[in-house]
């Protein structure tokens, strides 16, 4: 039979060792314009860029005003855009969605040390001699999805060929007194 007093110390101090070892998450926010022009976008992703390479969740917003709204796409496309200049930095974790007047896209910074620990793919080696025409065999087509036989499949239900029905013409307005 062990110690109990022993037990707690040892699980108070694989408690402290995991908090030490914890990470708190910091959000950072890149706040645009749909008429952003291509150098203020150029100095917003530097600063993205070094907010994803600190380690941190990157919000970048697109705020409409007044009848900017009338064209979201527009927002879309440049945060799209932006997404993919810091490809290198971070990746899309929440694709452009737009909430009222607000449009959000969030980021996760790319993790060095799984990119760094990934096994690379050998290189391509040199191509295969070509066999002799006379000893090679002819191999057989591949397996594959093959289209069903024409009787096999099913026939389109004939449309129905009744004209839509007239609309009725509404009753003629009340003449106004002049």
């Amino acid at each position: 039979m062990g110690d109990f007093g022993k037990y707690r110390y040892d699980l108070q101090q694989k408690a402290k060792d995991a908090k030490k070892k914890q990470k708190a998450v910091t959000w950072k926010e890149i706040r645009v314009s749909p008429k952003i022009d291509d150098h203020d976008i150029d100095t917003k992703i530097r600063s993205a860029a070094k907010f994803l390479d600190e380690g941190d969740k990157l919000k970048v917003t697109v705020r409409f005003r007044g009848r900017e709204l009338a064209h979201p796409d527009r927002g879309r496309v440049l945060l799209i855009a932006i997404g993919d200049k810091l490809k290198d930095h971070g990746v899309i974790e929440r694709a452009p969605l737009l909430e009222g007047r607000q449009m959000h896209m969030v980021m996760n910074p790319v993790r060095r040390d799984a990119v760094s620990g990934a096994p690379t793919p050998p290189p391509p080696g040199p191509p295969a001699p070509p066999a002799a025409a006379g000893s090679a065999t002819p191999k057989p087509p591949a397996p594959g999805p093959r289209p069903a036989p024409a009787a096999a499949r099913p026939a389109a239900a004939p449309a129905p060929a009744r004209p839509p029905a007239p609309r009725p013409t509404p009753p003629p307005r009340a003449q106004r007194p002049a």
